[in-house]
Order: C-alpha cells, then sequence, then structure tokens
C-alpha cells in the first residue's frame, strides 16, 4: 500500500471536514447572536458518528464527510391568515400538498416560547447576514490560507537573470533521437550573441524589461531577426545583438493556442519570494474572478466530465473536479518526490483553491444554497423598504416554500452532478502529472 498516498487523502478530508465546521460557524455564531434557536450543528451527512448536547443544541459529527447543515426553527412561514406555530390542512395538489407537508414539519419544531426565535420572524439584514456567513468563512479560510502559501513559503518566480544558455537549436525529434549538439545543429540565437549564465536582461529592442514576463512578451514581440539585448554582467551594462530565430509556441495569454513568435534561447534563474499582502490580496481576486467564469460555463464543462466518464476521452484539467478527485490529487501531491515544504505549500493551496470554489458555489442565488436564502432576504428587504418609502402597509415575510418545488428539483440536479464527478473522478481522474 502507498502509505503517503493514503496519508495525503486522509489529510485533505481531515482539512475539508474542518473547511465544512468552520463554514457552518459562519452561520452558527449570528444565528446565535441574533437569537435564532439552533437545535442542530453537524459536520457531515448519514448516520451520526459522534454528537454532544450544549443547551438547546446537539454538535455532532456524522460519517459522510461530503457536507454538513445546522437546524435553525421556523425557516418556513405560516400561510398568511394561519395563527404562528400552525398550519391549516394540506390542499389538494402534489405540489401544494409537498408545500405544506415541508411548512408542517418545519412548524413542528416551534415550542411555546419559540415564537420570536424563529428564522422566518427575523428582520431581512439578520437573515441575509446568518446565511451569508458560511460563505464569507470560506472567502476568509482561503485568504488566510492564501496568505500562509504566498506570504510564508512564498512563491518560485522567474529572474531577468540568465540561468542557461543552450548551445544549438534542435527540433523535438532530433532532440529525441540525441540530446546532444552536433556540427549539423545551429547555433541558438542567445549562444550565437554571447549571452552568459549569470547575465542580467534590462532591455529588448530599446525598451526597459524588469520582469521576465516583459523580456519574454518583447522577445516574443521582436519575431525573426536580429534584436538588441540590453545585458548586466558582473555589474557592468552591455549591449548584444541576437539574431531571433521564428518558432512555434504556445501562447501567453490564450493556453493552448500555438502561435508564430521569435526565440533567443535562454532559460531564466528561478527563486523562492515571500510576497506582500497586496499580492495576497491581488491573487485573491485573480481567482475569485477565474473561479467565478468557471461556474459560469459549469454547465458546458460537465459535458465534457460526462464525455470523460463514459467515453474515455481526456478528462479536462480545467474541468470541474468533485471531493473524491480533489483528495486523489491531495494523496498525490503527499506521494510526491518534491521537498516536504513545496509539499505543504501545494497542499495548502489546494484547500484554499476548494475553500474559495465552495464559497463561490454556494453564493449562486438559487435554493437550497446559501445563496438562495440571501436572495430571499434581500427581496423581503426591498419589498419593505418599497413600502415604507410608499407608506403602505409592510408586506408579508417572503415565503421561500413556495418555490420548494424547484428546489428539491435542483437539489435533485445538484445529486446527479455530484454522482457523476465522484465516477468520472474514480475511473479517469484528473492527475498532476501526465
Amino acid at each position: 500500500m502507498d502509505w503517503p498516498f493514503v496519508i495525503g487523502i486522509i489529510l485533505f478530508l481531515v482539512g475539508l471536514m474542518a473547511s465544512i465546521a468552520l463554514h457552518e460557524i459562519g452561520h452558527l455564531v449570528p444565528a446565535k447572536l441574533f437569537g435564532v434557536k439552533v437545535t442542530q450543528y453537524m459536520v457531515g451527512f448519514g448516520p451520526t458518528l459522534w454528537s454532544r448536547r450544549r443547551g438547546e443544541t446537539e454538535y455532532g459529527i456524522k460519517w459522510i464527510p461530503f457536507g454538513g447543515y445546522i437546524r435553525m426553527i421556523g425557516m418556513l412561514p405560516p400561510r398568511a391568515g394561519d395563527a404562528p406555530g400552525t398550519v391549516r390542512s394540506i390542499s389538494s395538489g402534489p405540489w401544494q400538498g409537498l408545500i405544506e407537508s415541508a411548512r408542517e414539519a418545519a412548524l413542528e419544531e416551534v415550542r411555546p416560547g419559540d415564537e420570536d426565535r424563529v428564522f422566518y420572524r427575523k428582520p431581512w439584514w439578520k437573515k441575509v447576514i446568518v446565511m451569508a456567513g458560511g460563505p464569507a468563512m470560506n472567502f476568509v479560510l482561503a485568504f488566510i490560507l492564501f496568505a500562509v502559501v504566498l506570504m510564508g513559503f512564498g512563491i518560485t518566480v522567474s529572474t531577468t537573470e540568465v540561468s542557461s544558455v543552450p548551445e544549438c537549436v534542435k527540433t523535438a525529434e532530433a532532440y529525441a533521437q540525441n540530446p546532444r549538439c552536433t556540427d549539423a545543429d545551429p547555433a541558438s540565437p542567445a549562444a550565437a550573441a554571447g549571452l552568459r549564465p549569470g547575465d542580467v536582461i534590462v532591455s529588448v529592442g530599446g525598451r526597459a524589461t524588469e520582469t521576465w514576463e516583459e523580456a519574454t512578451r518583447a522577445i516574443r514581440g521582436s519575431g525573426a531577426g536580429p534584436v538588441e539585448i540590453g545585458i548586466t554582467r558582473d555589474g557592468r551594462p552591455m549591449t548584444l545583438t541576437a539574431t531571433l530565430i521564428a518558432q512555434d509556441r504556445e501562447s501567453l495569454d490564450e493556453p493552448g493556442k500555438i502561435e508564430r513568435v521569435g526565440y533567443l534561447g535562454v532559460t531564466s534563474k528561478q527563486v523562492v519570494e515571500q510576497q506582500s499582502l497586496g499580492a495576497v490580496v491581488e491573487h485573491m481576486g485573480d481567482f475569485t474572478a477565474r473561479t467565478a467564469a468557471a461556474l459560469i460555463r459549469f454547465p458546458e464543462k460537465m459535458v465534457g466530465v460526462w464525455n470523460a466518464a463514459f467515453s474515455g476521452e481526456e478528462r479536462d484539467k480545467d474541468g470541474p473536479i468533485g471531493v473524491v478527485g480533489v483528495s486523489r490529487i491531495g494523496g498525490e501531491i503527499a506521494a510526491s518526490d518534491i521537498p516536504l515544504e513545496n509539499k505543504a505549500a501545494v497542499f495548502v493551496s489546494l484547500l484554499a483553491s476548494f475553500n474559495l470554489a465552495i464559497g463561490m458555489f454556494n453564493l449562486i442565488p438559487l435554493l437550497p444554497l446559501d445563496g438562495g436564502h440571501i436572495a430571499g432576504g434581500l427581496w423581503e428587504g426591498i419589498k419593505r423598504g418599497f413600502a415604507r418609502i410608499t407608506r403602505r402597509p409592510e408586506p408579508a415575510h417572503v415565503d421561500i416554500a413556495k418555490v420548494l418545488p424547484l428546489t428539491y428539483a435542483l437539489a435533485f440536479v445538484m445529486i446527479a452532478v455530484a454522482g457523476l464527478l465522484m465516477y468520472a473522478d474514480l475511473v479517469n481522474p484528473i492527475r498532476l502529472a501526465g
């Protein structure tokens, strides 16, 4: 048995459980502060593994570590005209019966003296804070974990110092046959120009370059032909003329796209640098934008997951991945040959990314997600604000029970998606390498 792989999976599941627990604390703390009665705080689903009652709340852990919940009384209001805590007889019709059954089950938890502690009677802004607390906790966790990686471990960055200069230019086929340079192989533009390891590139074509990315883009954009390369060597400024050649390379802006660019033939020296708090904020913003874009393309990407699961197509490394798949990647990280410090940095970064994705997903304004409850609270606030401005009677609480059929349908879809992702992660997983 590959114990490092197993340990990596276990560690990620522990981190996942901790993230879920903190997500639910994000709901629990404001709910209790606002006087909502919380009867259960559970991490996981299925049969209860362990629980203990503290006051009016049962705290526990369940066997299936793929979620969690807190149970607040009075999530659904009675129908207009019904006395608080009572429900009329169920109306005819399958959907109406479903709604009233759920409403009755919700109100059965309300005991005498709990009338002011039900969730639905709280001001709209308190409802929003309670429901937004979970995703907010995920965002805070993601930021802290990204800060640990960027400010603590640091990241590998490419400097403008030249690390190595290949002697010649070889095609992939020629390199596979003989990686050594021969008289038949043309000299690389960098070697022909006299560039050496240790040189620092400061300009390309007369334009100053402060970062390796700027230098790379300038070299690529120059195309084939002569170009001046400004360098410093042993502290002394120099200008060399390199005759660039054209090569097909992957685009820096559009991954997967091949474009014809100028080629010099140097590699940069890489160093590990601790980043600033501003870099963490920038990274968080960039990752949030990319996660939001991925969520928009989620239905399209799930088609690729289906094809990968049942048609054997290659799995999209940027496509959706489930808990099983991410846990497997955690195992691959632990079993890899990279230094322990690098393993820890990649592992923490993976957990940060997962927290950010969970927080973003939960903000989708559809029930049963937190975003659906937040949308309901905001709509109630808008209606009551409009009534106050127009001096109309205060409207009733937003009744989310009316959309329960859609909620159950979406829950079914979410279960199906989770099942498909789990199957794809088992039969055709995304791997770190290969």
